[in-house]
C-alpha cells in the first residue's frame, strides 16, 4: 500500500477533546519513535504523516515538526494526489506549519487529507494562499 492509500485506512480516526486519549492517536507518536508523547492534546499532524510513510516502508523525517517535510522528496509544483503538502501556521516565516496529503486544488483553495484536521484524520480545504510547498514521495 502507498502511504496515501494507509492514510485512507484512517479516515475518521479522532482525538479525544478533554480527559481522555484516543489510542489509535497514541500509535502514531509510539510506532514512531515518540513514545514519550502520552497525550493526543500534542499537534499530530507530523506523527501521523510519519506513521502512514512508515507502514508503506518509506523513510520519514523523524521530527514532530510539520515544516520538516519540506526537506523530504523532491520539490513539485505539478502535485499528483498523495503527494505532500507543506501549509503554514501563525504566519509564514513561524516555525509553526500542517502537512498532509495532496488531493486536489482549486484556484483559492488547496484539499488535504491528515491527521489533526479538526482533530481527526479527515480532507479539509485550506487556503492556497498557506502553501509553502507540494513534495513528491519518491518510490
Amino acid at each position: 500500500m502507498t502511504p496515501f492509500e494507509i492514510a485512507m485506512t484512517q479516515y475518521g480516526v479522532r482525538g479525544v477533546l478533554g480527559v481522555g486519549d484516543n489510542p489509535e492517536v497514541l500509535k502514531y507518536f509510539k510506532e514512531t519513535g515518540f513514545e514519550w508523547v502520552k497525550d493526543d492534546d500534542t499537534a499530530w499532524c507530523a506523527a501521523f504523516l510519519n506513521w502512514c510513510l512508515m507502514k508503506a516502508g518509506k523513510p520519514h523525517t523523524g521530527s514532530l515538526m510539520a515544516r520538516s517535510f519540506l526537506n523530504y522528496g523532491s520539490e513539485t509544483k505539478t502535485p499528483k494526489m498523495g503527494d505532500i503538502v507543506v501549509i503554514w501556521r501563525g504566519a509564514p516565516n513561524s516555525v509553526f506549519g500542517h502537512a498532509g496529503f495532496f488531493i486536489a486544488e482549486t484556484d483559492i483553495g488547496i484539499f488535504i487529507l491528515g491527521g489533526n484536521q479538526d482533530n481527526a484524520v479527515y480532507i479539509i480545504e485550506y487556503p492556497k494562499t498557506k502553501l509553502l510547498g507540494y513534495r513528491t514521495i519518491h518510490a
